[in-house]
C-alpha cells in the first residue's frame, strides 16, 4: 500500500504537469522540459521507495523482468490510473476557473482564489515531499542529487502553476513578493495558508509512509 501511494503521487504530478503546461499557452513551448523535470524529481523522491515507475508500461516491463511481483504490479496499476484521473480532474477544475484578463489578448488569463490555493498547495506539497525523500530519508542518505531534485521541483511548479497562482511555494517568498508590490493581500493570504498546509501534509504523509523506521 505504501509503495502504491508513492506511485500515485509521482504519477499524479507527472500527469498534472502535462495537463497544466500543454493547456497553458505561455508554458506550452517549454512543456517537454517541465514534463521531463516532473518525472525526474518524482523518480528522485520515490525511486528508492517504489522504484519510481509512474507508468503502467514500465511496471509491466519491470514485472516481466522479475523485479516486481504481480501483486505489487496490480496495486501500482490501480494507483497509476487513479492518479491519472485525479490529475485530469484537478487540471479541468483549475482551467475551468480561468477567465480572459481585461485588456489585450497578451494579458493572459486570470484564475480564482480556489485555483490559486489548489496550485500553491499541490506544488508546496510536492516541494516538501521531494525535500524529505531526497534529502532526509534513510534510503537516499548521502546522495549528491538532492539540490538538483529540489531546484527542479520549483522549475516544474513554475511552469505548471506559475501562470495561475504566481508560483511562490514558500511563505517567505510570498511575503517578499507582497512587500515588493508583486502580490496583492489576497495572494499573500493564499501563500501563507496553502504553502504551510502543503508542507504540513507532506510531512505527515512522509511520517505515515515511514512508520516503524525509514523504508529502503
Amino acid at each position: 500500500m505504501a509503495k502504491a501511494v508513492v506511485e500515485f503521487i509521482g504519477t499524479f504530478f507527472l500527469i498534472f504537469t502535462v495537463g497544466m503546461t500543454v493547456k497553458t499557452p505561455d508554458a506550452a513551448a517549454l512543456a517537454p522540459l517541465a514534463i521531463g523535470s516532473a518525472l525526474m524529481v518524482m523518480v528522485y523522491a520515490g525511486g528508492h521507495f517504489s522504484g519510481g515507475h509512474y507508468n503502467p508500461a514500465v511496471t509491466l516491463g519491470v514485472t516481466l523482468r522479475g523485479k516486481c511481483t504481480w501483486g505489487d504490479a496490480i496495486a501500482y496499476w490501480i494507483a497509476q490510473f487513479a492518479a491519472a484521473a485525479a490529475a485530469a480532474g484537478a487540471v479541468l477544475f483549475i482551467k475551468g476557473t480561468g477567465t480572459p484578463a481585461p485588456g489585450p489578448a497578451a494579458a493572459g488569463t486570470t484564475y480564482n482564489v480556489a485555483a490559486w490555493f489548489l496550485g500553491e498547495f499541490l506544488f508546496t506539497f510536492a516541494l516538501v515531499y521531494v525535500v524529505l525523500n531526497a534529502a532526509t530519508a534513510k534510503g537516499t542518505e548521502g546522495n549528491s542529487f538532492y539540490g538538483l531534485a529540489i531546484g527542479f521541483t520549483v522549475v516544474v511548479g513554475a511552469f505548471a502553476i506559475g501562470p495561475v497562482s504566481g508560483g511562490a511555494f514558500n511563505p517567505a517568498v510570498g511575503l517578499g513578493a507582497f512587500l515588493m508590490g508583486l502580490a496583492d493581500p489576497t495572494h499573500l493570504i493564499v501563500y501563507l495558508l496553502a504553502d504551510f498546509a502543503g508542507g504540513a501534509v507532506a510531512a505527515l504523509l512522509f511520517l505515515a509512509l515511514n512508520m516503524g523506521g525509514d523504508r529502503p
